[in-house]
């Protein structure tokens, strides 16, 4: 008899949209405080500059009234979980879009007063099962929503990656559904029992093909940080470098997620 089908992990909207509100507070404070010379800096993201950076910021939540105003899809034909796989087809106008909303805006902070405004207003006013029409598919706005923590949790990473001592912190449920998020994309991508990711205190997956462990300690055992494993999902952090750095440990002849890392494509 095959294993029961998991159920999706489910996200409360309320505490979803009040951790996005959270990470976006903290970026929009610290933007305050950043002189023109550390705007300038550059970043780990190609040629992004910090300005242009902290424009795509806003762009995480400005992606939910773009996608409002478009028709509304039929029906539902994407999962939560498959976000992280599509995004990748974006890129380009992504980085151009950046780069154009940086040059608009001279004043960020006035910027991401606005983009926070109406993120605020549009999800008081739209319902968490309205369909949007994204690069993975429709999905109801409360699942955007919680991918929206990923993009914010990145990328105040990449902030405090370019400007030394800016120290900015990660909001707790922020940094706990991008976390779960991504955990669950692996098990996605790698479907199977063999290995056990850890991810404390917020995420366990069972992942890859091999033999499926039912008590006691699992043969092949993968622990880190939350910080550590978004690095690693997103490409900021190469597994190798993980494991040299003793910022992750891997245990067991099917623990090695080189190959399957980063997840965001």
């Amino acid at each position: 008899m095959p294993p029961a089908r998991k159920r999706p992990r489910a996200y409360d909207p309320a505490r979803t949209r009040a951790a996005v509100l959270a990470q976006f507070g903290t970026v929009r404070a610290a933007v305050r405080t950043l002189s023109p010379e550390q705007l300038a800096l550059p970043t780990r993201l190609g040629d992004w500059t910090v300005r242009e950076l902290v424009a795509h910021v806003g762009m995480a939540l400005t992606a939910v009234d773009r996608l409002l105003g478009e028709p509304e899809p039929a029906r539902q034909d994407g999962r939560l979980l498959d976000w992280p796989f599509a995004i990748g087809a974006d890129a380009d106008a992504i980085a151009g879009t950046a780069r154009r909303l940086a040059a608009e805006h001279p004043d960020l902070d006035v910027h991401l007063a606005e983009v926070e405004r109406r993120f605020t207003e549009r999800l008081d006013t739209e319902p968490g099962a309205r369909l949007l029409p994204t690069s993975a598919g429709a999905l109801p706005l409360a699942d955007y929503v919680v991918t929206r923590t990923v993009e914010l949790v990145v990328h105040t990473d990449d902030l405090n990656a370019a400007v030394p001592g800016l120290d900015l912190p990660y909001d707790r449920q922020a940094l706990a559904a991008a976390t779960r998020l991504l955990a669950d994309a692996l098990a996605v991508k790698a479907p199977g029992g063999s290995t056990e990711v850890r991810v404390p205190p917020y995420a366990v997956v069972q992942c890859v093909e091999g033999p499926r462990h039912t008590r006691g300690t699992p043969p092949n055992v993968v622990e880190t940080d939350p910080l550590t494993w978004v690095r690693l999902a997103t490409g900021r952090l190469a597994w190798k470098d993980a494991l040299d750095g003793a910022k992750v440990s891997a245990s067991g002849e099917r623990a090695d997620l080189g190959a399957l890392l980063p997840l965001l494509s």
